[in-house]
């Protein structure tokens, strides 16, 4: 992987495909998915970083709701706490309490503060997502590579990527959001994992993600997009919480996830990752046609 991270890639499951493909062969098939960490591979309902963003908000005398916390997710994290911040409502509690409108200098700060706060929180929030063990050996079968990226910054991203290797999920490569000169939704993250993995053109990848940030930022890159829905963000529910429901109250939720990723552009829905597989079925028949994203 990037960075420090570097000893996780594992060259025995990592062959060099794409130095040995035909120009055709590179540009009519599948070479890599991307995969989002929180909501998509783990931590069903993306909750750790909300549960970070209302602690730091609270720490410094501002009660923020978890709607609040979660309006802004899957950019950078610094970029989060700029977003909340800016928040009408943010902004006036913000101003109640220090009596003063908040500057870029206390963001700064918030954000400081907000890395050990989610270092300390992110292990209770890292089991995998059902399907995914089962999706990743898929996936390896057919012969793609597999990359990351996340919000997250490194120090935080390590957690969550050694916690998924505990459980048998290793990517090829993981990029994290201060590895590059911008986060989602800007395309630097999914170009530099493009870049670690040796793969290209960017219409023989695809991202996954449950945010519109990730989506923004495969389409931006030129990639396919695959939303997640149920386990995702705009769902926003842990696992037993989203089976208490009545299953009325579910599809409906899912549904509005699905428009909310559908406005930003997405491709492809899916409720979660185990239903990924046909999704890549189907784009390997277009790009066998030659359509594009």
């Amino acid at each position: 992987m990037t960075g420090s991270m570097e000893a996780l890639r594992s060259p025995a499951s990592n062959p060099d495909n794409s130095a040995a493909m035909t120009a055709p062969q590179r540009t009519r098939r599948l070479q890599a998915v991307i995969f989002d960490w929180a909501g998509t591979t783990l931590d069903f309902g993306s909750l750790a970083p909300v549960a970070a963003f209302v602690e730091v908000f609270a720490s410094f005398g501002v009660t923020i709701s978890t709607a609040q916390a979660r309006g802004p997710m899957g950019i950078s994290k610094l970029d989060h706490v700029r977003a909340i911040a800016a928040d009408p409502e943010v902004e006036a509690a913000w101003l109640r309490t220090h009596g003063r409108a908040c500057t870029e200098d206390d963001v700064q700060a918030i954000y400081r503060s907000t890395v050990p706060i989610q270092q300390a929180i992110l292990p209770r929030f890292c089991d995998l997502i059902p399907g995914t063990l089962e999706t990743m050996v898929e996936v390896r079968a057919r012969g793609y590579r597999i990359g990351s990226t996340t919000g997250y910054p490194r120090s935080v991203g390590e957690i969550a990527a050694r916690r998924a290797i505990e459980q048998g999920y290793e990517p090829d490569v993981m990029v994290c959001a201060d590895d590059v000169i911008a986060g989602r939704p800007e395309p630097w993250m999914l170009l530099r994992a493009m870049e670690g993995l040796r793969v290209y053109p960017p219409h023989t990848i695809v991202k996954v993600g449950d945010t519109r940030a990730d989506i923004e930022e495969g389409l931006n890159a030129g990639a396919w997009t695959v939303g997640v829905t149920r386990t995702g963000n705009y769902v926003g529910l842990g696992r037993d919480d989203l089976a208490a429901l009545p299953t009325a109250v579910t599809l409906k939720m899912v549904a509005a996830a699905g428009e909310t990723l559908r406005g930003a552009g997405a491709h492809y829905l899916i409720g979660s990752i185990g239903e990924l597989p046909p999704v890549l079925d189907e784009i390997e028949i277009r790009l066998a046609l030659g359509e594009r994203p």
